[in-house]
């Protein structure tokens, strides 16, 4: 098995995990999301000039898994309060940091990738000070909430999330620091 290198990504990445963004988004989406609000969301809020914003961002941080210098992977953290009142209200340590997205090509599934994303993302969020890290995860996607259950996340709650013009449900997972 090839060897899996986690790095921060940097300003000029944001083209190379848009790419990467789009690429991986669908696969964690429920079957009944349409094509149109898929791509909708991507042109949103997967875009070069999103990442651009995110990567300029000093409370979010992308991490990109390689290997042979190609990305497979990538993990989007948020530091600060959960905007959201529904989540706020359910996420229970303070502070908290989002893992925003993460996201592994399909081919590298079982590599190992997600792991290591979130191991990195933790540790970096025990650096910065914070008592939890959350996350939303489709409640229909069992392959996801599978893994992050095995990471120690727990359902805490449910939200809404909007893909395009759909409104999907979501399981709040929190994973206690």
């Amino acid at each position: 098995m090839t060897q899996v290198s986690i790095s921060r990504a940097l300003p000029a990445d944001a083209h190379r995990v848009s790419t990467l963004a789009r690429e991986t988004f669908p696969l964690a989406c429920p079957p009944g999301t349409t094509r149109e609000n898929i791509e909708l969301f991507c042109d949103t809020k997967l875009s070069e000039v999103a990442f651009d914003g995110y990567l300029a961002d000093p409370h979010i941080r992308i991490w990109l898994a390689t290997t042979e210098d190609e990305p497979i992977g990538y993990l989007m953290s948020v530091g600060g309060e959960p905007p959201d009142p529904v989540i706020a209200g359910v996420v229970r340590m303070r502070p908290t940091v989002e893992i925003s997205k993460i996201y592994v090509l399909e081919s590298a599934h079982g590599s190992g990738a997600a792991s290591e994303l979130m191991s990195v993302a933790v540790k970096d969020a025990r650096t910065q000070g914070a008592g939890s890290v959350w996350l939303g995860v489709n409640k229909h996607n069992e392959r996801a909430n599978r893994f992050y259950e095995r990471q120690g996340f727990v359902i805490v709650g449910e939200r809404s999330f909007q893909v395009g013009e759909s409104i999907e449900d979501d399981f709040v997972r929190e994973k206690a620091l």
